[in-house]
């Protein structure tokens, strides 16, 4: 008789529970969710604690899944986990059998992977699970690679993705692990943090590449006018849904949008929220050249490797020289933005918006 149909013993639950904690790979929050739940109902049975408050998102989605389990006999639920265990770990053994030498190079970063070859340094966002959110380690991490790479041999310095997606934007759980006596403090730090990620890419000194490998969103957008270059591939889309989540826009796109497309066509994209696709960004001028996604790594390494045979120093100063005149507004435009963002933080409107976001997402 197998296991499913005679229930997984304590053993096998006690052992799942272990596996769990040696997981290389994070299995995402949802994965997490459904963990806690039938963890939950598995030894306790179904919910019966008090609904946490509203802005509790974290322990208020734990009960939700937990509650929504319902009279799952504790049998199941612990069938159900070691079942579902069973796969993660599967699938962890056989994602880790093989990976990239760059993964293998690199232990200095958990979210990117940065290379050096070909007088080219590239940085590549890491977290392809997670259609490269941005949490506050990875703003760290970036703000680190571009002072690495401002400071080492190479000519050219590329930001692009791995995975799907260049980067979803902000990972919007930044936001949820605050108590309300800490908010205040939390707005403040993110504001600080922020100026300081943009402020990087205003003084970067070298060429800076943005190699656009899928769709990008907010903050991922919005600082593509601080790069010398933007290669995107045709199947990159460019949004930033600011008002949608009662914020504003950063990343010196208040100043640096309305100059490039013209104030009607800036405030299509930054307070109405308007997608742009590919070929309608490169006919803005937000997007240099646009590439068959079938061909885009090819054609633009191609390409970049020969750029990065120029001389180094000529490619620094005629960069100094287009872009220096420029600075000193870009940081002012850069506090401002900040600033008012740590308001929007701190508003009702904002916070609620950031929530009936989350909150859909978790019912899809």
């Amino acid at each position: 008789m197998s296991k499913t149909a005679m229930g997984a013993s304590q053993k096998d639950f006690e052992s799942a529970m272990n596996q769990v904690k040696l997981l290389e790979k994070d299995p995402g929050n949802e994965v997490k969710l459904k963990l806690y739940a039938l963890y939950k109902q598995a030894t306790e049975g179904p919910c019966s604690t008090p609904k946490p408050g509203v802005f509790d998102l974290i322990n208020k989605a734990k009960w939700d899944a937990w509650n929504a389990l319902g009279n799952l006999p504790k049998e199941t639920a612990r069938q159900n986990y070691v079942d579902l265990v069973s796969g993660l770990s599967s699938s962890s053994d056989s994602s880790s059998q093989v990976k990239p030498e760059a993964d293998r190079e690199q232990a200095g970063y958990e979210t990117l992977v940065m290379t050096s070859e070909d007088g080219i340094t590239k940085i590549m966002l890491n977290r392809p699970t997670k259609m490269n959110a941005l949490t506050t380690q990875m703003y760290q991490e970036i703000m680190l690679a571009l002072e690495a790479a401002s400071k080492d041999d190479s000519t050219i310095t590329v930001l692009t993705g791995n995975g799907s997606y260049f980067s979803s934007g902000n990972d919007l759980t930044n936001f949820t692990h605050i108590s309300p006596d800490e908010i205040e403090e939390k707005a403040r730090r993110g504001a600080i943090l922020l100026r300081d990620f943009v402020g990087c890419f205003i003084d970067f000194p070298k060429p800076l590449v943005a190699a656009v490998n899928g769709p990008a969103v907010g903050i991922s957008v919005t600082i593509l006018r601080l790069f010398d270059l933007v290669y995107a591939s045709d199947r990159a889309t460019f949004h930033t849904p600011f008002s949608h989540l009662g914020q504003t826009p950063e990343g010196c796109s208040s100043y640096t949008f309305p100059k490039l497309m013209g104030p009607g066509k800036a405030a299509e994209m930054l307070i109405f929220g308007k997608k742009l696709t590919a070929a309608e960004a490169c006919a803005q001028g937000l997007v240099t050249e646009v590439f068959p996604d079938s061909t885009f790594q090819k054609e633009v390494w191609t390409r970049l490797k020969a750029y990065s045979k120029l001389p180094r120093n000529a490619l620094r100063i005629s960069k100094q020289m287009i872009r220096n005149h420029e600075k000193e507004k870009l940081h002012a435009t850069n506090a401002e933005e900040s600033r008012i963002l740590q308001e929007r933080w701190l508003s009702d409107e904002c916070m609620n918006a950031i929530m009936n976001f989350l909150s859909r997402k978790a019912k899809m």
